[in-house]
């Protein structure tokens, strides 16, 4: 079935690729499921199924192999990132990347060529990624520990200068040129060919929604606090952050994993501001599955008569004026796959 967002109603079937045009849609595919999660802990079995039905669906794929190999290439170095500041329950969930790892192996990508990733080792550990790493047979790496490249960086046009702190590569120099670029990790510029980003579906005080934007962008840099301080800056930094050639370029695939809704709280885990929603959203569209996850997060907290909260649209804005994805609902087209 397919809908368009802006009035959810039923379209006729169309064809979704290649999108061309200034009247293109944008292709979102949600898959739903049942007793996908038991006291908000994944069915890890039950995920993976859904996901691969989700996928076949989303890539026109005629198997999971066939799918996977419309999206990435056997030879690429495969970055999966998470967001695993929040843990292993209300952060990304280990489920959903064993769904997206199994899926990457069976389209003959090699365990030596696939690392799940976000910003700090110690993040990643204490979520279980580094267990589940070594289950799987890939690697698990931190961005800051990978250090960072001096010939890839983002220099805002009016830059502020950064508090540095502990791991950014200028920490502990002083000049007047340091703390005003923020550098791409090693991991990003120089080992990875392909991202695949999974973020939660979970508020964010500064961008609204833990989104893609925003796990993927501050994920990626070293010197991102001058950014997080001020809702203006946060706003411009993030989508051209995402632009980057280093890291918007790389981009094959992003999931919202929705499998439970942060409505308040977030990126700290506060399971009493959470419901189960068994969802998983697959896209290209980074602007798009925020701008969802935004609506969705603000109807939870309409639901419950919570007042509203800052979403900073004008990050989305941004990013659709830099052509990273359409924000205009009428132009989402979602395939459900039940």
């Amino acid at each position: 079935m397919f809908t368009l967002l802006g009035g959810l109603f039923s379209a006729p079937a169309v064809e979704l690729f290649p999108l061309h045009g200034t009247n293109a849609a944008t292709h979102l595919t949600i898959v739903q499921g049942d007793n996908l999660l038991t006291a908000f802990k994944p069915d890890t079995a039950a995920v993976e199924a859904r996901f691969n039905l989700g996928l076949i669906a989303f890539s026109r794929g005629t198997n999971l192999a066939d799918g996977w190999r419309k999206i990435i290439h056997t030879n690429d170095t495969i970055g999966i990132k998470v967001f695993s500041q929040s843990g292993p329950v209300s952060g990304t969930r280990p489920a959903v990347v064993s769904a997206v790892v199994n899926g990457l192996r069976a389209a003959g990508v090699p365990g030596n060529q696939i690392i799940i990733w976000d910003k700090r080792a110690e993040d990643l550990r204490a979520a279980g990624f580094f267990q589940l790493a070594q289950q799987l047979g890939v690697q698990a790496a931190g961005a800051v520990e990978s250090g960072y490249d001096t010939n890839a960086f983002y220099l805002p046009d009016s830059p502020v200068i950064g508090n540095l702190v502990w791991g950014d590569l200028e920490f502990g120099i002083t000049n007047q040129s340091v703390g005003k670029k923020s550098y791409v990790s090693k991991l990003v510029s120089q080992r990875l060919t392909k991202i695949i980003s999974i973020a939660p579906l979970m508020n964010e005080n500064s961008a609204g929604t833990c989104g893609h934007f925003f796990s993927l962008g501050l994920g990626s840099l070293d010197n991102t606090r001058r950014f997080t301080l001020d809702s203006d800056r946060l706003a411009v930094a993030l989508p051209e952050i995402y632009a980057l050639p280093a890291i918007g370029d790389r981009v094959a695939l992003l999931i919202t994993d929705a499998l439970l809704a942060q409505y308040q709280g977030g990126p700290v885990s506060y399971l009493q501001f959470s419901r189960p929603r068994s969802e998983l959203w697959i896209s290209r569209d980074p602007v798009a599955l925020d701008i969802i996850a935004l609506k969705e997060l603000a109807k939870e907290r309409q639901r419950l008569d919570l007042p509203a909260v800052n979403s900073n649209l004008e990050i989305y804005q941004n990013a659709a004026l830099l052509q990273l994805g359409i924000g205009d609902p009428s132009r989402i087209m979602i395939e459900k796959v039940p």
